[in-house]
């Protein structure tokens, strides 16, 4: 881990005020230590951890990146009913999913245009809206 991956994760954990602890400097570095966008599944960045020599278990790696959304890190994006995806950037923006390679990246916010949203039943409220755009290759 470099010096400026390493103070990058410091700083990004101080954001939400969690404690930087081994495996929470480990995947933050791997997340935002060079300071681009990430969107990961639990198991790719388990890879990445272990691909650099570090030691953290799968469990370890979805309850951090749970401790990491549930402090405003990060968001999850859910692409069918059992595939997840934890993207770095908070801002709402949509996101295109690449069928063929398994990949989710984003998709240009400026170019999206929602009309309008049903009407929700008494007593809700429109928390968020995701929108995942799924895309396969052509022949």
């Amino acid at each position: 881990m470099t010096p400026e991956a390493l103070e990058r994760s410091k700083t990004w954990l101080g954001q939400a005020d969690l404690r930087p602890t081994r495996q929470r400097l480990t995947l933050a570095a791997l997340l935002v230590g060079d300071g681009k966008d990430r969107h990961v599944t639990a198991e790719g960045l388990h890879d990445l951890v272990l691909g650099s020599g570090d030691k953290v278990s799968l469990a370890t790696v979805y309850n951090t990146l749970r401790a990491f959304c549930d402090a405003g890190l990060m968001q999850e994006v859910t692409v069918d009913g059992n595939r997840s995806y934890f993207d770095t950037n908070v801002d709402d923006h949509p996101h295109f999913y690449l069928e063929n390679d398994g990949r989710l990246t984003d998709a240009p916010a400026s170019e999206l245009e929602i009309k309008s949203l049903p009407n929700v039943p008494d007593g809700y409220e429109i928390a968020k809206v995701d929108v995942v755009i799924r895309l396969r290759k052509t022949d």
